[in-house]
């Protein structure tokens, strides 16, 4: 068996410690040898397509093999030996990425059986997959039969996609350690109920954002009103930066509770980031999500979603891209309107249910002061006192409150939704933004 060390100046027996430590973080992940997997496969099939090349993987490095996760123009190849001057050098590498412009005239390649076999690879980039500790699992790669060069915009799309693939085996470790840890807390469900609690909510804060993100020229507010402290369900919400001071964001809901809609929750939110990455179209993007939700064999669920782009205005406020797919309207509250308006893409399909679903969206611009009201349908299919809340008790509340801001109206709802009686049978997400000088 070939080790494969990376350089030091330190010795072989602190360079075998690294390695050592490096492979043991490869088999926390739990990756190898795994079937494929959409996610990872959209990854390839985008470096290839981003970076004008036949050839991308997703790799993971193992002690005596490069196993590939996903490959895009290499079918029926699985994985490869541990020759230098490819994937193992540019695990090695310090640099954030590791390019071979001409392998045949490049000392570090030109041996690699991948440049003189069948294959005669003369162009090689990888960026690598670093875990939250530091170490190289692997590599996102791109590949071609003819030497090019790479510029650093190339570079950023690389390491862009490579912090994709490493977000989603983050999501993935998360949700196995979750779901062994809720097997085993079944069993002891009758006699320790609040562990089965506190593990729910553990699982369902993995599945939304931690906290939302500073958004310059906007006030953000969210909240999450779990209906059970026993059950994940499928309500989620996430705001993410596309770089050039445009965001995304969106807010929906899953069908189904459990571990089933966790995982699906999981898949919408790395789908719905990785299209917004290549496409400034939202509608692409739930077109993109319905197709995977769809290949997803071990799910049946399907998905209301709000999903759009803001970008700042070219005279202030911001601009607003809005596609939806099947869920409730967002609300318009304006300062000085005696009404609320619902902003609803009028046509949009559930996302999951039918492989020719189709989605819409409409625009409008945001001044300052006003303010968009995101919601799931556990607020308005609540019952107080025994009566529907419904949209209009819901346009009701927001009417007097047009001069609002985010954070102020987000704690007003969730004020108004804790003293439900009975309370909301459904989880409850709330996602609101409020244009701000």
């Amino acid at each position: 068996m070939t080790a494969i060390t990376p350089s030091t100046g330190n010795g072989s027996a602190s360079a075998d410690a690294v390695e050592q430590a490096r492979l043991a973080a490869v088999a926390r992940y739990e990756i190898l040898d795994t079937p494929r997997d959409g996610a990872f496969d959209r990854v390839a099939e985008m470096a290839a397509r981003l970076l004008d090349t036949p050839i991308a993987t997703v790799s993971i490095v193992d002690a005596d093999r490069v196993w590939f996760k996903a490959t895009h123009g290499l079918d029926g190849v699985t994985q490869i030996g541990p020759d230098p001057g490819l994937c193992v050098s540019a695990v090695q590498h310090d640099g954030p990425v590791y390019v071979v412009s001409d392998a045949e005239n490049d000392s570090r390649a030109k041996a690699n059986p991948l440049v003189t076999g069948e294959l005669r690879i003369r162009f090689y980039a990888a960026a690598p997959l670093v875990s939250s500790d530091g170490y190289r699992l692997g590599t996102v790669n791109v590949l071609d039969t003819r030497p090019r060069d790479f510029d650093d915009a190339d570079a950023e799309t690389l390491r862009d996609l490579a912090a994709l693939v490493m977000d989603q085996l983050e999501l993935r470790l998360s949700a196995l350690v979750m779901l062994r840890h809720e097997r085993s807390m079944r069993e002891q469900a009758e006699r320790d109920a609040a562990t089965i609690e506190d593990f729910a909510g553990t699982l369902q804060r993995t599945l939304l954002p931690p906290a939302l993100p500073n958004v310059p020229g906007m006030e953000l507010a969210c909240h999450y009103h779990a209906a059970s402290l026993r059950e994940v369900t499928g309500d989620f919400y996430d705001v993410f930066s596309l770089g050039d001071g445009r965001w995304g964001f969106f807010l929906g809901d899953v069908a189904g509770h459990g571990a089933p809609a966790a995982a699906v929750t999981s898949l919408i939110r790395y789908t719905l980031r990785t299209a917004a990455l290549h496409d400034a179209d939202p509608v692409a993007g739930l077109t993109e999500l319905n197709t995977a939700m769809l290949m997803d064999s071990h799910s049946s669920q399907f998905c209301t979603v709000l999903f759009g782009i803001v970008t700042p205005g070219s005279a202030g406020g911001f601009d607003l891209t809005l596609a939806g797919g099947g869920h409730p309207p967002a609300l318009w509250l304006r300062p000085g309107a005696d009404s609320v308006d619902q902003v609803r893409p009028v046509g949009g399909m559930l996302v999951g249910a039918l492989s020719d679903a189709r989605f819409v969206s409409t625009r409008l611009h945001l001044d300052v002061g006003d303010t968009l009201l995101f919601y799931t349908d556990g607020l308005t299919e609540a019952r107080p006192d025994g009566a529907f809340f419904g949209e209009d008790g819901l346009s009701a509340f927001l009417v007097g409150r047009t001069r609002t801001s985010a954070n102020i109206l987000v704690r007003d709802l969730a004020e108004l939704i804790g003293g439900f009686d009975p309370a909301p049978t459904d989880d409850v997400a709330l996602l609101a933004m409020t244009v701000i000088d």
